[in-house]
């Protein structure tokens, strides 16, 4: 029996399901790429294993806020994008008696979708409340 790249281990008269293999290997590139979870150098394994169950918690959640909250138009985003958009800029927080002001450079992401993404987490909470 043939091993490597083009080994296949499906019986003879059966195939194997490329897409659902070709979406698994994407979804550890894009946690490899987005979160890092490549990155254990501690040097125990005690605290590898934890560093990786964070890293795996931050995949998922990342995940699933992008299911449940972003608007249908960026929502095929990656976790990389997102986290460079959305997380890893710069603002200012300006504090006033009524309110608290983000501001933002809009050359990130537009005000009226930061606004939509926030909404969707607000509804989350709202539901959270409403059903405990």
């Amino acid at each position: 029996m043939p091993c490597g790249r083009g080994a296949s281990a499906a019986a003879p008269g059966q195939q194997l399901d490329q897409p659902r293999r070709g979406t698994a290997e994407q979804w550890i590139k894009e946690g490899k790429n987005a979160v890092k979870w490549t990155r254990l150098s501690c040097h125990d394994f005690g605290d590898n294993q934890v560093r990786l169950h964070l890293f795996v918690l931050a995949y998922n959640l990342g995940n699933f806020l992008r299911q449940t909250v972003l608007p249908q138009a960026v929502r095929h985003w990656t976790l990389t994008t997102l986290r460079e958009k959305l997380i890893k800029i710069g603002a200012k927080v300006v504090r006033h008696s009524r309110k608290i002001v983000f501001q933002m450079a809009e050359v990130a992401v537009p005000r009226e979708l930061f606004r939509a993404i926030l909404e969707g987490i607000g509804r989350l909470r709202l539901a959270t409340a409403m059903s405990g």
